[in-house]
């Protein structure tokens, strides 16, 4: 008897734990597939948005770099303006366009050149604010002069003559301005001086009687630009690159965009043959889908496998009206991102393996105690589905469930105020308007509260005399007029335009709604300061009221009736300013 007795106490244990345990573990499996899934997803989402804003960053700091070369060609030649036959007969007005052309855009287009049909060439290079080089040549088959001077109207300072005779007619900008109708970029090449890349725009230049004469150029050093794509961190194993078309490298965080031959001879560096595995296949991957559908006009994202991983990448195409045409990548791989929903996964898991071994309790605390808040931050987010934009959330930890529930609290506040005052929307006061009234239940016994309508009278004329980014300054000045005269139990919102809306709570009397639109009208009827003192405008106020509940016990009902008020006493006040 004993012994049946140990024996079933022995087996209604292992009945009442086993399957016990076999759920623990189950359910910790399917919250880490489920968990997996889900981050894999967020994860997806966020590393798109990441690629696209960071390609979004580097093509803007392309355009940053290259836009004032036009300006510079414009200002050295107006368009329309004819060349000299020689450039001696101009040589001071030239001077002086040139010397403003180097300072508008220094870094990088510190160097401005012109070479005609005759052979001459002039060219001024800015060597600090105040000082520039002169390279100057005259006769066909003279050397190039060098001459320092400072100042616009400076007098020259021979430096020495070049030892080689310099032939514009023969450079490749040239060529490539006097055969195009309007700017051209000429193909990037390597600086003998510094082994950086620089990229030149050209323009061709006429004569008086409309024939070619000349062309004049700048140099746009590409330095900075590898300097800034080089500084740029993705990820831990992230890349970002400019490229050409034909896979030159411009920029690149990942290799050289300059390599130096064995013989000692430097050339550029192509993306199908680096030997990073990303970059390489990145530019594979881009040309393909640019083959296969063609070039879109927006920026794009690719996720590739390369070499057994999955690959991210975002790439945008620059293209101008002067032939510019390159692109701008950014590639990383899954697993700088999915690292950390993994490691979560793996934690996941020893901690529920050590509460099956220790104590199926603690690991039924722990369960219960992330599931909890798992359950609240989805209530929280169905609250917020059916309008309830305020409802607590209620999760303080300092994980990432906790960033979690932070953000998600952060997106709340973000859906219940006014992008432009800082007030409350219109949608976060119709929904407190309405708990309120829940809250009252139509007890009359209770204090009573009021809804305050207001529309600005003069808001139009701001907007059209002062322009609208006035407006923006008065409606903010507005809203903090209100916020300023309010109690700490009201509530104020920007309701739609130039209309605000007050809930005024526990009002006792009719008096309390006569001193408060009467305190509401004598704020508006200060001149406004943020437009500027000189201008002393009176915005003035149409005020309506409805009382909770003598006048409605719905929101919809209270603002309704509020705005008739509101619209009342404007055409009362209008009407009274037509017969003054």
């Amino acid at each position: 008897m004993p012994a049946n007795t140990k024996k079933n106490a022995l087996s209604l244990r292992l009945l009442l734990t086993v399957p016990y345990v076999i759920l623990v573990i189950m359910l910790a499996s399917v919250l880490g597939v489920l968990s997996y899934q889900a981050g894999s997803r967020a994860i997806g989402t966020l590393t798109d948005q990441l690629l696209l804003e960071t390609v979004g960053r580097i093509t803007q700091a392309v355009d940053r770099h290259i836009v004032g070369s036009g300006a510079v060609l414009e200002t050295a030649f107006p368009d329309g303006m004819p060349a000299p036959k020689a450039i001696e007969s101009d040589l001071e007005n030239l001077r002086t366009r040139f010397w403003i052309a180097t300072a508008l855009h220094t870094d990088p287009n510190d160097y401005v050149y012109y070479g005609n049909e005759s052979g001459q060439n002039l060219g001024l290079m800015r060597l600090n604010p105040d000082q520039v080089e002169m390279r100057l040549k005259l006769q066909e088959n003279e050397r190039r002069a060098i001459y320092h001077y400072e100042g616009i109207d400076g007098s020259l300072e021979f430096v020495r003559r070049e030892q080689r005779v310099f032939d514009p007619r023969t450079r490749p900008w040239y060529a490539d301005g006097r055969d195009q109708e309007g700017h051209t970029w000429t193909s990037v090449y390597i600086d003998f001086g510094t082994r950086e890349l620089v990229a030149t725009r050209a323009r061709r230049v006429l004569a008086l009687d409309g024939s070619f004469e000349g062309v004049v150029a700048t140099d746009v050093s590409l330095k900075a630009l590898n300097d800034f794509v080089g500084q740029l961190r993705v990820s831990p194993n992230g890349i970002a690159f400019i490229i050409e078309p034909n896979g030159a490298l411009i920029a690149s965080s990942a290799s050289p965009n300059v390599v130096r031959l064995p013989d000692g001879e430097y050339k550029r560096a192509s993306a199908s043959d680096s030997d990073h595995a990303i970059l390489r296949k990145s530019y594979d991957s881009i040309i393909r889908h640019i083959s296969t559908h063609g070039i879109s006009e927006s920026t794009r994202a690719l996720s590739v496998p390369i070499e057994g991983a999955l690959i991210h990448i975002a790439f945008d195409r620059i293209r101008d009206d002067a032939g510019l045409d390159w692109i701008t990548v950014v590639a990383m791989p899954d697993s700088d991102f999915m690292s950390g929903i993994t490691d979560n996964i793996r934690r996941t898991i020893y901690i529920a393996l050590f509460a099956v071994l220790l104590t199926v309790a603690i690991g039924l605390g722990i369960l219960n105690w992330v599931a909890g808040d798992l359950r609240r931050l989805k209530e929280a987010a169905r609250r917020v589905g059916e309008g309830q934009l305020d409802a607590p959330v209620g999760i303080h930890r300092r994980d990432e469930l906790g960033e979690l529930a932070r953000s998600f609290e952060t997106m709340q506040l973000r859906l219940q105020t006014d992008e432009l005052t800082g007030l409350l929307n219109r949608e976060a006061f119709t929904l407190k308007l309405r708990s309120r009234i829940a809250a009252y239940g139509g007890d009359r016994r209770k204090r009573r509260f009021a809804v305050l309508f207001i529309d600005l009278n003069k808001f139009k004329q701001v907007n059209d005399e002062l322009g609208h980014d006035a407006g923006d300054l008065a409606l903010k000045e507005v809203a903090n007029r209100l916020r300023e005269s309010l109690r700490t139990e009201d509530l104020v919102a920007r309701y739609a335009g130039d209309e605000f809306v007050i809930l005024l709570d526990n009002i006792d009397a009719s008096d309390h709604f006569v001193q408060a639109r009467s305190t509401i009208q004598r704020i508006f009827s200060e001149p406004l300061e943020s437009v500027g003192t000189e201008n002393k405008l009176e915005l003035g106020a149409s005020v309506g009221i409805a009382v909770y509940p003598d006048d409605a016990t719905d929101a919809e009902a209270l603002l309704r009736i509020a705005d008739g008020i509101m619209y009342d006493h404007k055409l009362g006040d209008r009407k009274r300013t037509q017969d003054s």
